[in-house]
């Protein structure tokens, strides 16, 4: 091509065309890839700064996802709660429920109480002198009363009235007979007496005091309160979310932003039974009223405790949605910057190429021109 020779106007009517082409490749490029910064040679600076943008906006976008999973497993331990605390309310309602109902009929001949008899009372604290001990053993539970020095009948009432559960009385029927009316409590299930002393008292053998109070409708709502708190474990094991459980005492680390700088733990807790401080009920301990009221004051502490747990996990449900939506609108934020780093304006590449084409035309109109003055050295010839 050097060997060619063209003059100066078609020279420069090509070195126009050619420029007016490459101007309209570039502008081409523009449109169809919706940029003007392409690479780094078409602007450097834009370029990486772009690049860095969406790169960082990349990894916060990653996150975003282990950040969803994590609002998800707060929700989840927030559902077992609410569920957990209706079993409570439930378990509430049943030992309520039995503190009402009725207890079962004595059937023991001696069920409210052990009377014993003497002649006089001086026979009686003779006898019990000659005595060193009474025991009682109530449900179970043996407590001895010291009868030694003892002088009246009075004295004896009173030490067996200092056995809790137990109310001794001195009874004169006015014919010369006197006795010690021994009572047992409604808590009291059953209650003997033994001893020396109740030997010389003839409070031995079948004289023994027995209760018998059972209530079949307390025994079938002490089986529904150790349901309750089966079902509570259960739904405690059951309220995990991608293989974490907050209800059973997992951790979550969540991180917040790509260097890992910005994060939160979110701490688990045991709402299983035992966790809440809930123990099941031993079989019998619904027939007694002490125990039912116990029981209710260990389920309203559990129903603090787990309103308690529910606001924690709702103050750390705020955090992360409003870490997860600050994070959202940062992504916005660094890939609009990038954005407008590369984007081309397509109005104005649009209204360049349409005047790179005209130019284009009027070039080959021009190198048209310039050709004829060189084809005009032919008419010579």
């Amino acid at each position: 091509m050097s060997d060619i020779t063209l003059s100066s106007a078609v020279r420069q009517n090509l070195l126009s065309m050619q420029s007016t082409a490459t101007m309209m490749a570039s502008t081409q490029n523009r449109l169809a890839t919706g940029k003007r910064v392409n690479s780094a040679l078409d602007n450097p600076t834009n370029f990486f700064t772009a690049s860095s943008l969406n790169s960082r906006g990349a990894d916060l976008s990653r996150l975003q996802d282990s950040v969803g999973n994590s609002i998800q497993t707060i929700e989840a331990a927030d559902n077992g709660i609410k569920a957990i605390t209706k079993l409570v309310e439930s378990a509430q309602g049943t030992a309520r429920q039995a503190l009402q109902a009725a207890k079962g009929e004595i059937t023991s001949a001696k069920a409210m109480g052990a009377s014993v008899e003497a002649d006089s009372a001086d026979a009686m604290v003779k006898s019990l002198n000659e005595a060193s001990q009474m025991s009682f053993d109530i449900d179970g539970t043996a407590t001895t009363v010291d009868l030694d020095g003892t002088e009246s009948m009075n004295e004896i009432a009173n030490k067996i009235s200092e056995v809790e559960g137990l109310t001794a009385t001195v009874q004169d029927d006015g014919n010369g007979k006197f006795s010690i009316d021994v009572e047992a409590s409604d808590d009291i299930k059953t209650f003997q007496v033994s001893g020396d002393g109740a030997t010389a008292l003839g409070l031995t053998g079948e004289n023994n005091a027995t209760l018998n109070v059972d209530s079949a409708t307390r025994d079938s709502l002490e089986s529904e309160f150790n349901d309750l708190l089966e079902q509570i474990n259960q739904l405690t094991n059951d309220a995990s979310f991608n293989g974490n459980n907050f209800l059973d005492g997992d951790n979550l680390k969540v991180i917040f932003n790509e260097t890992g700088s910005s994060s939160l733990t979110i701490k688990g807790v045991d709402t299983s039974a035992e966790g809440l401080g809930l123990s099941e009920a031993g079989e019998g301990s619904f027939q007694f009223n002490s125990a039912i009221e116990d029981t209710l004051k260990t389920l309203d502490q559990a129903t603090i405790t787990l309103r308690s747990n529910a606001s924690t996990f709702g103050s750390n449900l705020s955090i992360v949605q409003a870490r997860k939506d600050f994070t959202d609108n940062m992504i916005n934020t660094l890939e609009s910057g990038a954005a407008n780093l590369t984007l081309a304006d397509t109005n104005e590449e649009g209204a360049n190429l349409l005047a790179l084409q005209t130019r284009q035309s009027l070039s080959t109109t021009a190198l048209s021109m310039a050709s004829q003055a060189d084809r005009a050295v032919l008419s010579l010839f």
